[in-house]
């Protein structure tokens, strides 16, 4: 990846408010209330900052065009189309509050290249760090992976459910939940995502060979940060690790599962068949 290399090392700064009005709506969004003393739930950083791309300059997908110049935070990687949010390593140092100006610098850390199943893919790592005021709320070390397009006869991912039943009695706390095209479209919005694979059903079925409308990968995380904060209350976590492993389809049941762990604790989500949808690890 010598090529890519003058990428690390670059940085990007966005600014924004923790605006009254955007924290409603995700509240409604999750049908849930805020919290009581006037900071905002935990992952809803993911909302701040977002990509704001001219639609003029938006890809075939949904996303922004890659361009290679210097003002391009990320590689463009023009041979591996496909763009995915792998993971993330996030610590809640201070809370959000309402009216907070905001300010995220992010960095690109490393660029790494692999094969796998699916052919050559590319993980970019980059740091983001969030200020609310001159206080650092916020650091997320987040992996993006970068693939092929599949082919137009590939089969659709991820594969039919089976007729096993996810079994939820090892864990502690089970949550079930069918996300639905309006919560896709509500995450979407909040977060002015505009891949065509969370709104598009055609799209993500010939295009980009997926069976359905995928669920996001932050709006899982978001879930289980949830069920974490259902459980342990507002703002509890310092930490929380999330790792996607397989599509979450939009209309299909969901569990999102969470128990004690030696370190804290171990939260995921399954399919209705016991496919595992993402990993994740939180502690206080």
């Amino acid at each position: 990846m010598s090529q890519w290399q003058n990428w690390i090392g670059r940085e990007e700064q966005r600014r924004d408010r923790v605006d009254e009005a955007l924290v409603a709506r995700w509240l409604a969004t999750f049908d849930r209330t805020g919290p009581a003393v006037g900071t905002v739930p935990q992952g809803f950083h993911w909302c701040l900052c977002t990509p704001d791309a001219p639609t003029v300059a938006l890809g075939p997908d949904g996303h922004p065009l890659r361009e290679d110049g210097p003002d391009s935070l990320l590689p463009p990687l023009p041979h591996l189309p496909r763009r995915m949010w792998a993971s993330s390593e996030v610590e809640f140092l201070a809370p959000l509050r309402v009216g907070d100006a905001v300010r995220r610098r992010s960095r690109v850390q490393a660029i790494d290249a692999k094969s796998g199943g699916s052919g050559e893919l590319v993980f970019v790592t980059v740091l983001h760090e969030t200020f609310g005021g001159d206080v650092l709320a916020v650091r997320e070390v987040q992996s993006l992976v970068y693939r092929a397009a599949a082919s137009a006869d590939a089969p659709l991912s991820p594969p039919p459910p089976g007729e096993q039943c996810f079994d939820p009695s090892p864990w502690a706390a089970h949550r079930t939940l069918v996300p639905s095209e309006a919560l896709l479209f509500r995450y979407s919005a909040l977060t002015f995502n505009t891949h065509r694979i969370h709104y598009d059903s055609p799209y993500a079925r010939d295009a980009e060979r997926y069976r359905g409308l995928v669920v996001h990968g932050p709006l899982t995380a978001t879930l289980l940060l949830d069920l974490a904060q259902r459980e342990l209350g507002d703002g509890a976590l310092k930490g929380f690790g999330f790792r996607g492993l397989s599509p979450a389809i939009c209309g299909e049941v969901l569990n999102l599962v969470m128990r004690p762990a030696p370190d804290g604790w171990e939260l995921a989500a399954f399919a209705a068949d016991g496919r595992h949808v993402a990993g994740a690890s939180a502690s206080a």
